[in-house]
This record gives C-alpha cells, sequence and structure tokens, in this order.
C-alpha cells in the first residue's frame, strides 16, 4: 500500500512491474520514466523498462496513474477548491460551452477549438511561456507524440485531436532542460492524474505546470490497428488523404473525397487494452476539462479550480472564446454524465 513516508518500502520490480506493467494496467504516460532520479527506467516497445540497478526510492509508483488507483482521489483534492462536486463528472465550479472566436483556429482545431484558444491566449499574454501538447509525426499521419510548443506557430500546428496515445508528459523534460518557468500541460485523464501525483509529491519537472487542461477520453486505440490495419488495408482509404478524425456517435474521416463514416461498433476492438482500467472520463483532475461531446462546432467545458478560472474566463474577457449556457445543450450535459458513468461502471479497478 502507497503511503506517505514509506516510500522507500515500494520499488519499480516488486510494485509497478508486478502491480501494472504485468497486469496490463500501463497506460506508458511516462511519469516514472521521467520521474526516477537514477534515470533506471526507459520506454522499450511502448512500455517502462528497468535498464539498471533500483535503489528503491519508490518515486515511480508515487507518479503512477495506475498504481494503488484508490489513493488517486485523495492525492488530487488537495488541488481541486471547495465548490460544487458531481457525483459523475467531479468538482466544478463552472459549466459552459464555448468556441474559440479565431476563424484560423476553427479550422485548424477540433470542435470548438478552446483548448488551442486558452493556450494561444495564454502565451501572448504572458501567463505561460511554453505548452505541452502533442503534434503529428509527418511520416505517420495522426500519430502524435509529445511536444514543447513555445510559440503561437508551433500551437497551432499542434492543434486538432488524434485518438492515438501520446505520452506528454515526456515533455516536461524539455520543458526543464529549456527553463521554461511556467507551463500549461494538456493530456488525458491519466496524464492528469498523474501530473497531480506528480505535483503532491514536489517533483520539480511537473511543479512548473501552471494549468493543467484535461481532455475528455473514453479511450485511446491502437495506431497499427486502427489506422494502418483496418482504414487503410480494410477499408481501402489512404491515411495521407486524411485532413480529419472526429467522434460522434461514429468515426467520421474527412478525406480530400468526401466524408466517410465507421460505426464505432467496427472499430471497438482497436482500443488500447489499458483504457479498460481507467474509471476517468472527465479529466476530474484538472484545472479545466474540454471535450466535443457530440457538438458541432462547439466544446464543453468543466471549469474546476482558481486557476482554471484565471485561464478561461480571461480568455472570455480578452475575447479570445465565446460561451453560451449549457442549458442550451442539454443533450451535450446528458451525455457527459452518461459517458462519466459509464468509464466509472465498465473499469476495471
Amino acid at each position: 500500500m502507497l503511503t506517505e513516508g514509506t516510500p522507500n518500502k515500494i520499488n519499480f520490480e516488486g510494485s509497478l512491474r508486478a502491480d501494472v506493467v504485468n497486469t496490463g494496467k500501463c497506460v506508458g504516460c511516462g511519469a516514472c520514466v521521467i520521474s526516477c532520479p537514477l534515470k533506471s527506467i526507459e520506454f522499450k516497445d511502448g512500455l517502462p523498462t528497468l535498464v539498471k540497478e533500483c535503489t528503491n526510492w519508490g518515486i515511480c509508483a508515487r507518479v503512477c496513474p495506475g498504481y494503488n488507483q484508490h489513493h488517486i482521489e485523495l492525492d488530487g483534492r488537495a488541488f481541486i477548491e471547495e465548490g460544487n462536486v458531481d457525483p459523475e463528472f467531479g468538482a466544478f465550479c463552472r459549466l459552459s460551452v464555448a468556441q474559440t472566436t479565431d476563424d484560423k483556429v476553427r479550422e485548424l482545431a477540433q470542435d470548438g477549438g478552446v483548448v488551442t484558444a486558452l493556450l494561444l491566449f495564454a502565451l501572448r499574454t504572458g501567463l505561460i511561456d511554453a505548452a505541452v501538447v502533442s503534434g503529428v509525426i509527418e511520416e505517420k499521419p495522426f500519430l502524435p507524440n509529445p511536444r514543447l510548443a513555445t510559440t503561437s506557430e508551433e500551437i497551432l500546428k499542434c492543434a486538432g485531436t488524434r485518438y492515438f496515445y501520446s505520452p506528454n508528459i515526456l515533455a516536461l523534460e524539455d520543458a526543464g532542460t529549456q527553463k521554461k518557468a511556467d507551463l500549461a500541460f494538456v493530456g488525458t485523464p491519466c496524464q492528469i492524474r498523474a501530473a497531480r501525483r506528480a505535483q503532491k509529491a514536489g517533483l520539480k519537472f511537473v511543479t512548473s505546470a501552471r494549468y493543467l487542461i484535461g481532455l475528455m477520453c473514453s479511450e485511446c486505440f491502437v495506431y497499427e490497428k486502427l489506422m494502418e490495419g483496418h482504414l487503410h488495408e480494410a477499408l481501402g482509404l489512404k491515411l495521407n488523404r486524411i485532413r480529419k478524425m472526429n467522434i460522434k456517435g461514429k468515426l467520421l474521416i474527412t478525406t480530400d473525397s468526401g466524408i466517410h463514416s465507421v460505426p464505432l461498433a467496427e472499430i471497438k476492438r482497436h482500443s488500447r487494452d489499458a483504457c479498460r482500467y481507467c474509471s476517468d472520463f472527465s479529466s476530474e483532475l484538472a484545472d479545466v476539462s474540454v471535450g466535443g461531446l457530440g457538438m458541432d462546432g462547439w466544446s464543453f467545458v468543466i471549469v474546476r479550480t482558481r486557476r482554471g478560472s484565471e485561464l478561461f474566463e480571461g480568455a472570455e474577457r480578452a475575447g479570445a472564446i465565446r460561451t453560451r449556457n449549457v442549458k442550451e445543450e442539454p443533450e451535450a450535459a446528458k451525455l457527459l454524465r452518461r459517458l462519466s458513468k459509464k468509464k466509472k461502471q465498465i473499469s476495471i479497478s
């Protein structure tokens, strides 16, 4: 059992590998890799592997989002102020429907383009000096990888959603190397949990993350299975002709020749096994959580903390985003509850 004051009683071999990696719970977020003070852990074939002697520091387990999951909510509550708490989607101080006011951002981004708009506003006003996001590997269409974006152009280049896993936490190491003092970190629910655990442990690599922006996420897919095996080989789509992918009750693929629709039931088998263990759909420990929730051109936003309010309402006052009352989108609110509840029910604890 992981408790404060006893990190020396756990280690990678006896704790993380046995309880997380070997059980299929490892999401490959990279938190253990960059938190190890002796650099004893490296990624091999997408999983953390011990490459030299472990001296039982136990830091790796303290930051892992899959280890002792029943402690994670308590870890995160230190960062969530008193306020409203919904049993399905967690703490919040404001719910909103929002959209970027920038036509260029709207063209490049997903749904309402809110995450990109918030990052651009924060960078422009000096609230942050860099953002940790996911970019795209050019030779592999829609295959994401971690990026540290330090300019508006780099943020715009990383706009949009990829439904494949990117271990964004690894880019926090680049932020430290480049001495970036104030960051916005964008990640999936498991990455937000890892970041909160690292903040609670006082680890230097994540203390510079001023804002944690969480993406709503039911699951990620295995790139080779979905893109290369299913879309390319089975359906005959040319991957370099795909311009956008979106999930609105089905997988919608925009190509040069039009929009192709693929039933979710058809691609479900290509999801990552580790996602089955996650009970958090809406990134409950983020400062701000954002998701499309079936809407066209708008994003559903959950503002959860004072820092989240500072960022979101600052962008709203500056005209970087426009907002609407959530009551205007009752179906999106219902979907938030349904997907959050479903995620909690189907997760394997």
